[in-house]
């Protein structure tokens, strides 16, 4: 019977006639037998095995180097070595797939710039597969928090004919030939005669169509991919990203920001809860301040300030910024990092933000300069989680999409949401990659999602 390594080494008792299989992470030879550490990807640490050489296939160990995988067959037994309860005593050795010296990944220290380098090997590496595994266990407890409040996780489309952000910033969808497209009477490209009759890109946010899919169901929430074709190099943008964005009916911003500071809270007790080998790991070789920062997190509560309340601390401080702190600019990571880690020390909520430097779906207040937006900050990172109250009043947002340029027969559909049956609601989006570089201390979004997709780099 073939069980885990993680099962082998949580066993409370020997375990006779088991099979393990796995890679090679290093093998020793004495006089007689050979000590062979076997890493199967379940868990961090790796399992010793004792391999004597006259149990079969032990002729096949001088060809066990680095990376190679190996099934064994024999007994978990007390380990009279320090640190490890269990070793695995052999009966049967087998070479499944031999690597030779030119495996890149052999006992030493190796960059995480070279690991970006072979993205199809590094998930064997300690540091990447703690990371993925860290990865496996948020989304389940994504998925988790939802449920347990009674959210319909809903599936919206990666192929969209609408820019929710406005910005511009998409990768066009098309069969046509770019070297010969179809032209129209004006000498442009006659979309018309695309695949989907239209233009169409691959999604920024699913929140348009979750919006309406809440005016149906109540609360929702989506968990996919999202796009952007942003040319930014910074170590916090990814072209392809995961996005989990609910959207609640009958909702205000109150409630929106209580939803999010929440989700952020499970999500970090669940890691420390549930990933506490992995954890150890990054906190003494990636981020030694991580696990006090995680715990920190989880047991405080978040501060809450309007965005010009946070204009105003910035603009007192004596701290110098490389980005100006200006009422009606979006804030910079700095200034977000400069709240959390030395004015409040602690996450902190900011809400109320400048109308100009937001997109056309967020309600408008009554002040006439500012929408019901929220950002939540956490030390480390800054912004994590962005959301707002949608506007629910037609007229508002009809005037809103026009100030924007949009189309509004394109989007006659959504406003379909405002026409019947309207309701106050909200909703945020959190980038699922930014949370594991809070959960794991990794600096760079490459480093959190198995094949990072960035500017010049598929």
């Amino acid at each position: 019977m073939r069980i885990k390594v993680k099962q082998a080494l949580a066993s409370d008792e020997p375990l006779v006639d088991i099979t393990i299989a796995g890679w090679v992470r290093t093998r020793r030879d004495a006089k007689g037998f050979s000590f062979v550490e076997v890493n199967d990807g379940s868990c961090l640490k790796n399992l010793q095995v004792i391999v004597d050489l006259t149990v079969a296939g032990s002729e096949q160990l001088k060809d066990a180097l680095t990376g190679s995988s190996v099934q064994v067959e024999g007994s978990l037994v007390a380990s009279p070595a320090k640190g490890q309860k269990w070793e695995l005593k052999a009966k049967a050795f087998k070479l499944i797939g031999r690597a030779d010296e030119t495996f890149p990944l052999q006992k030493k220290g190796h960059t995480v710039e070279f690991l970006r380098s072979i993205p199809h090997l590094r998930a064997r590496t300690n540091r990447t597969g703690s990371l993925l595994r860290i990865r496996s266990r948020m989304a389940w407890a994504v998925h988790e928090f939802f449920q347990s409040k009674g959210f319909a996780n809903v599936h919206t489309p990666i192929i969209t004919a609408s820019d929710c952000e406005g910005a511009g910033e998409l990768f066009r969808v098309t069969t046509l030939d770019p070297k010969n497209p179809p032209k129209d009477s004006h000498d442009k490209v006659d979309w018309t005669a695309d695949f989907f009759a239209r233009q169409s890109y691959l999604t920024v946010s699913g929140q348009l169509e979750g919006e309406t899919l809440a005016c149906g169901l109540g609360d929702i929430y989506t968990f996919g991919p999202t796009f952007r074709a942003e040319n930014s190099h910074t170590s916090r943008h990814a072209s392809e990203f995961w996005m989990i964005e609910p959207e609640m009916a009958f909702c205000d911003l109150t409630g929106d920001m209580q939803c999010a500071e929440e989700l952020v809270k499970y999500l970090v007790k669940s890691a420390l809860n549930n990933c506490a080998e992995e954890l150890e790991f990054f906190n003494a070789y990636v981020d030694q301040g991580l696990i006090e920062r995680l715990k920190f997190v989880a047991d405080r509560p978040f501060a809450r300030i309007t965005y010009t309340e946070a204009i105003a601390i910035l603009s007192q401080t004596s701290q110098a910024f490389e980005f100006p702190v200006v009422w009606g600019e979006n804030l910079q990571s700095e200034h977000e990092r400069y709240l959390t880690e030395v004015h409040f020390k602690c996450p902190v909520t900011v809400y109320d933000y400048p109308k100009g430097a937001k997109p056309f779906y967020m309600r408008q207040n009554d002040d006439g300069k500012t929408v019901a937006a929220m950002d939540v900050l956490v030390p480390g990172v800054g912004e994590i989680i962005g959301g707002s109250q949608r506007e629910e009043r037609l007229d508002r947002l009809v005037a809103a999409m026009q100030a924007h340029g949009l189309d509004l027969e394109s989007y006659a559909w959504y406003l379909d949401t405002r026409r019947f049956g309207s309701v106050p609601h909200a909703g945020f989006g959190l980038g699922f990659e930014r949370l594991l570089m809070f959960i794991s201390g990794e600096g760079n979004i490459r480093d959190v999602i198995p094949y990072p997709r960035t500017p010049g780099r598929a």
